[in-house]
């Protein structure tokens, strides 16, 4: 609904600037120019070019963040895998530190946690 609001509105403001501003201007782009264009289309053509260019620039932005994020993911899960061999070793010593108190020579299981 706020799309709808949002595109109204700029078509209102686009159709009370065209209402108005009919008059012909030379335009220079760099070695060209190209005369007698109106000043409506030459404001439209400003708007849709500043409109791509910011489309373009958060499009670069978000890709960015996207790779940072993938990196810092990477950092995550190995810190997981990291706790994980951790745990297994603690629980590892936790069973031979029973071991030792109670003097129990059972074989161990190497495929224990």
């Amino acid at each position: 609904m706020l799309n709808l609001i949002v595109i109204l509105l700029a078509g209102s403001s686009l159709v009370y600037i065209s209402k108005y501003n009919w008059v012909g201007v030379p335009l220079d782009l760099g070695f060209y120019q190209i005369a007698n264009i109106p000043l409506f289309y030459v404001i439209a053509g400003a708007l849709i070019l500043g409109l791509v260019f910011s489309y373009i620039m958060q499009l670069l932005q978000s890709l960015a963040n996207s790779w940072v994020l993938r990196g810092k993911n990477k950092v995550i899960k190995e810190g997981t895998e990291e706790v994980l061999q951790l745990t297994k070793r603690v629980h590892q010593v936790e069973l031979e530190n029973e071991k030792l108190k109670h003097g129990v020579n059972e074989p161990s299981d190497a495929r224990a946690l």
